[in-house]
């Protein structure tokens, strides 16, 4: 199709609320940079175990392969804890570029070990463990800097596009890292993922909001300064104490009431990656094709799913975030009823486009609700608990599985998940000092949202 007169094709319009993101600058150079380094990751899913698998020694494979995927992630919440101290002073965008690089530099350290013959099992182990030492860090940073950049009514629709790219990610780079392998070796990919963060370091250095926080008096970028708000412990900010953070959540329970139910409903998760998998060999006798169907519809729902959700202006976040929640118990419980492939592979890309928004409404919520000098600390802490959330559960789903089967774990995750959601309407938290007037829904309006 043309425009008239032009002989140019016309591109597709862009829904409403994307059209100003796209239209601004440093948030359009970020999501390309986001964008590159969740590919990466994607990358990772098959390339840091099957490397594991070549380096592993002989009659250990299975602890060993455990312990290097685990380095990639779990060491990000230790360092949220132990490194609170100083990483808190930072601001939002250095924050993003110090987890940038070092994951840039320790993951290129792999290829360089491995064509100089020095790559033993343990030294992999500790650099893709140092690698991830910033995790939790640099994702909230992430998050505050699109505070920072953007108003409060563009939030949910950039963490609707934020997400949808690690959704995206995990659609097509296990795909292309399965077609790499085949002619490269997983060494060499782990230095392509290292490439991929060395292009958001550079992103992230690239950007300067133009009201940045890192830039105003008593903004995100600054927590913890002596003197002003900001060392007023939580009434003001973090004020250097590494559990004043606590003291915040009990003045908004909101807050901590939205990290309770994404931690139990990740670790709730958790078992269905143990489960599935032996569902798929052991209930059905199928092979990995039928594995890959399940995982790559559901990631594919949960993109159309996010970017739906961005296109909301008007969402009240804690209802909704309570519904996806119960959706996603619900798809799971066909399986404890024999359900054939046909129903359950539909059953699970539903689950994804249900569950798509559940990760920008989360983001969303913390950002409206959490004062501008306490942001990137209440995100680091966000993070570095729902590290452990999904493994612990995946570690409980072990055993559960050997002793009740992998059907009726599937089904026993969704009732569970189910009683979740009763259990949070029983005790909901109300929320307090939000910046709203007294009776006002929680994000009821986003477009009138302030920060809290």
């Amino acid at each position: 199709m043309t425009a008239p007169g032009t002989g140019r094709a016309r591109l597709p319009k862009l829904p409403p609320a994307y059209r100003p993101l796209f239209a601004h600058r440093p948030f359009r150079r970020l999501l390309f940079a986001f964008a590159a380094s969740d590919f990466g990751d994607g990358m990772a899913v098959v390339t840091v175990p099957w490397l594991a698998v070549l380096l592993a020694p002989d009659g250990n494979r299975g602890l060993y392969v455990g312990t290097a995927v685990a380095a990639y992630a779990l060491p990000g919440a230790v360092g949220a804890l132990v490194l609170g101290r100083w990483m808190r002073a930072f601001p939002a965008r250095r924050l993003l570029f110090a987890d940038a690089a070092l994951r840039a530099v320790m993951l290129a350290c792999v290829p360089l070990a491995w064509v100089l013959g020095v790559l033993t099992p343990w030294l992999y182990v500790v650099l893709l463990a140092s690698s991830s030492l910033l995790h939790a860090w640099g994702s909230a940073g992430k998050y505050t800097l699109l505070a920072d950049l953007l108003a409060p009514e563009r939030r949910l629709a950039a963490n609707a596009l934020v997400s949808s790219s690690a959704s995206a990610a995990m659609v097509f780079g296990p795909a292309l890292a399965g077609v790499l392998i085949t002619v490269l070796s997983p060494a060499w990919i782990i230095g392509i993922d290292a490439l991929t963060f060395a292009v958001l370091a550079l992103g992230a250095v690239r950007v300067r909001p133009d009201a940045a926080a890192d830039e105003r008096p008593g903004g995100t970028g600054r927590p913890g300064r002596a003197g002003g708000a900001d060392a007023a412990g939580p009434a003001g900010g973090p004020g250097g104490k590494p559990f004043a953070v606590l003291g915040l959540f009990r003045q908004r329970p909101e807050l901590l009431g939205i990290l309770v139910l994404t931690w139990s409903f990740f670790f709730l998760y958790g078992p269905v990656e143990v489960a599935l998998p032996l569902h798929v060999t052991e209930d059905l006798r199928q092979g990995p094709h039928l594995l890959g169907l399940y995982w790559t519809l559901f990631s594919a729902g949960a993109v159309l799913g996010s970017l739906a959700a961005g296109t909301l202006r008007r969402l009240p976040l804690w209802p909704t975030a309570l519904g996806i929640v119960a959706g996603w118990g619900t798809v799971l419980l066909p399986f404890g009823f024999g359900a054939p492939p046909v129903v359950t592979v539909t059953c699970f890309a539903l689950g994804g486009l249900i569950y798509g928004p559940f990760t920008a409404l989360s983001f969303t919520l913390f950002q409206d609700r959490t004062p501008a000098a306490w942001l990137t600390t209440v995100l680091a802490v966000r993070g570095a608990a729902l590290l452990a959330s999904s493994p612990t559960g995946a570690a409980l789903g072990g055993p559960l599985t050997a002793a009740l089967g992998p059907r009726t774990v599937l089904a026993a995750s969704g009732a569970a998940t189910l009683a979740l959601v009763a259990a949070a309407l029983v005790v909901r938290p109300k929320a307090r000092h939000g910046g709203r007037e007294p009776g006002e829904e929680p994000g009821e309006d986003l477009g009138a949202a302030e920060a809290a």
